[in-house]
């Protein structure tokens, strides 16, 4: 049971891939509409064309080779949330933006972080798997790698203890927003390929992940083309986890225009411009 009183959230499942600047450039949009009080809370769940190697905002470009990215069809993007580069392609992406005043997002990062998590483990449930979150006092060392799903932080999803999920959060200009990946299908380590490491590195981190990550069909023992694994399926036991935690009911909703004026414009002047990639 959850003390949060009962609220209408709004969702949007994207039917169609955006470019990984589109993306970033839509929940940042998202974002400052909810903070404006100009839409509701909203849970988004989308996916990645091409694939999108991610960074975290703080992160250096360095850690990535961009010739080598270039050369698989990549894009390469910076995230506003922390954390270390992501491949995005065969997952389900989600993102949740609410205002800072809602009692939801209430005391700091890893309340809420710990309140996603329920909701997220609630969701894989619904799936078929009984996953776990790492501890509270989790936190990755200064000897790990570039990449996100080398070890869980606090509160992260791991499933037979490999890291399931990842997620960051942003709080800033009124508004919370974290985003999270949930790898389906596919090899966990093609990051690895695209990574400035010298040859005999990179082998030994593709070993490492590989024994430290997974996907959702390897958590479930299901093959990569399992119904199991459908994303509008896996999105509705997620929405559903959620929906209970938080104590909400969705509506479902797409991008007011006034997000898609504002989402163009970031895309233009932030997201796509080598500037803010290069940034660090």
């Amino acid at each position: 049971m959850t003390d949060f009183p009962s609220a209408v959230w709004r969702l949007i499942l994207e039917n169609e891939p955006r470019s990984g600047p589109a993306n970033m450039a839509v929940d940042e949009a998202l974002a400052e509409t909810v903070a404006a009080g100009e839409s509701l809370p909203t849970l988004r769940f989308y996916r990645w064309q091409p694939a999108t190697v991610s960074l975290g905002r703080h992160q250096s470009v360095a850690d990535v080779d961009a010739e080598k990215i270039a050369e698989r069809g990549y894009d390469l993007v910076r995230r506003t949330t922390g954390g270390r580069a992501i491949l995005h392609t065969d997952e389900l992406t989600y993102s949740v933006t609410a205002p800072l005043a809602d009692p939801r997002m209430a005391g700091g990062v890893m309340d809420a972080y710990l309140l996603m998590s329920n909701g997220l483990l609630a969701g894989l449930e619904g799936v078929g798997l009984t996953a776990q979150k790492a501890a509270g006092d989790v936190r990755a060392g200064p000897d790990v790698s570039a990449v996100c799903f080398e070890v869980p932080s606090a509160y992260e999803i791991t499933a037979g203890g490999r890291k399931l999920m990842g997620s960051a959060q942003s709080r800033r200009k009124g508004y919370v927003l974290q985003h999270g990946s949930l790898p389906l299908t596919g090899d966990i380590t093609r990051l690895v390929d695209v990574l400035a490491l010298p040859p005999e590195e990179i082998d030994a981190l593709r070993a490492h992940l590989t024994e430290r990550a997974c996907t959702l069909a390897q958590a479930l023992d299901v093959p990569d083309d399992s119904p199991q694994l459908n994303f509008r399926t896996v999105a509705g036991c997620m929405a559903a986890g959620l929906a209970q935690t938080l104590n909400v009911r969705w509506q479902a909703g797409v991008l007011t225009a006034t997000e898609n004026r504002r989402a163009a414009e970031l895309l233009r002047t932030r997201y796509a411009d080598p500037a803010w990639t290069n940034s660090r």
